[in-house]
């Protein structure tokens, strides 16, 4: 058996090695997606959002409200607009990502000590810079808000400090647990590169397995197992599997150590789920497969499960918020488990208890294609599929 397996492993490591694109969708795509991960956020934090400024007062005091927004770093007053309209038609353009409108009667009515409202506009469609715009404009226009009484205040002779205190008299203060500087690169980075490894493993598990059948060389695959389907689909797989969790293992040493992430438990806890991740995923692939031995077609379901994953995980979007159905239909994806061992492990510490579940989901998942194993070796033996091809 032992000689079996390896003469099936070194013939799929001789197709490897002699075709250019298992070197690139094996090293040079999994290698560059962790380098644009470690830099594409730059210094962690949403700097210089592009935003538009409709001052419909044009008054010292609303040229002193614009003032205090280009100091404020979040934010980057791009273009200034005569009108709504054009900044509205701006933002749904997303040519900038929202706008503040000061009314026409601004300084009068602040002068006369009367209500007056300014208005933000922000595009929400990409969750974290919508979020950001709202938070940076609520309490820039809550200092705002104060400011003419304040200045009276003073002028009056009494001091900024007590005058601010009666004004706002709950200060809020925020002490981020794991994350004090709110850098986005410790919440995205390790997320989003796992992300797109799970879509380049499906993909590579099922163009590995079809090419079989689509070149006509199955029959050799099974002769060199001697007609053991599952020590040909181990022996295909394992080239792939060992590349993948070394790829896997070096991004979390990059992210955990070089890169400092908080890490409140053993660096080995979370390559032991990557690893779990990785068989999930192309037992995942190889279920797929099994079920739909076409390559033409299971590359296209495998790119589909993939983005599916992608937007299931939790990472984009919480799963809490979504639809009960669409919830549900989430658990039907090894990274959906994997993300949320992960955020266990980096917000809960070490303990098992809290992740048991996903590590046993992740499990099930390497067991899934078991039952499938016939039906694919049925397949493959009597071509029936490679017509479709």
């Amino acid at each position: 058996m032992k000689g079996t397996l390896l003469a099936v492993v070194c013939r799929e490591w001789h197709r490897m090695t002699s075709r250019c694109i298992y070197f690139a969708a094996c090293i040079v795509l999994p290698l560059f997606s962790l380098l644009f991960m470690v830099t594409i956020f730059g210094n962690g934090r949403m700097e210089n959002l592009p935003i538009g400024v409709v001052d419909a007062d044009n008054s010292s005091a609303s040229r002193n409200i614009i003032r205090m927004v280009e100091a404020t770093p979040a934010l980057q007053i791009v273009k200034r607009y005569a009108n709504e309209t054009e900044a509205l038609s701006d933002v749904q353009q997303k040519s900038i990502y929202g706008y503040l409108f000061i009314p026409s009667n601004y300084a009068e009515k602040v002068g006369n000590n009367e209500a007056v409202t300014l208005v933000y506009y922000y595009h929400n469609a990409m969750l974290s810079v919508g979020g950001e715009l709202r938070a940076t404009f609520e309490q820039l226009l809550k200092q705002v808000s104060v400011t003419p009484i304040v200045t009276e205040a003073v002028a009056l002779g009494e001091s900024e400090t007590i005058a601010t205190s009666f004004l706002i008299p709950i200060t809020e203060t925020d002490f981020p647990i794991y994350n004090q500087n709110r850098n986005y690169t410790i919440y995205l980075s390790q997320p989003f590169f796992f992300i797109f490894l799970q879509i380049l493993l499906l993909l590579v598990t099922t163009y590995a397995l079809g090419y079989e059948s689509k070149f006509g060389t199955s029959d050799e695959w099974l002769q060199a197992a001697k007609g053991n389907i599952a020590i040909a689909v181990a022996g295909k797989l394992l080239p792939y599997t060992f590349i993948y969790i070394a790829v896997s293992i070096l991004a979390n040493f990059v992210f955990f150590g070089w890169m400092k992430i908080p890490l409140p438990c053993s660096l080995w806890s979370i390559n032991i789920i990557s690893i779990l991740f990785i068989l999930a995923t192309q037992a995942l692939a190889l279920a797929l497969y099994s079920l739909l031995p076409m390559l033409s077609i299971i590359i296209s379901v495998a790119s589909m499960i993939g983005s599916l994953g992608a937007t299931l995980s939790g990472v984009t979007f919480p799963l809490s918020f979504m639809d009960r159905p669409i919830y549900v239909i989430s658990y039907l994806f090894p990274i959906r488990h994997f993300m949320e061992a992960v955020q266990m492990l980096l917000y809960n510490g070490g303990d098992f208890t809290n992740y048991w579940t996903n590590v046993v989901a992740l499990l099930l998942f390497i067991l899934l294609p078991l039952p499938l194993l016939a039906r694919l070796s049925k397949a493959l033996i009597s071509h029936k599929y490679a017509t479709f091809e």
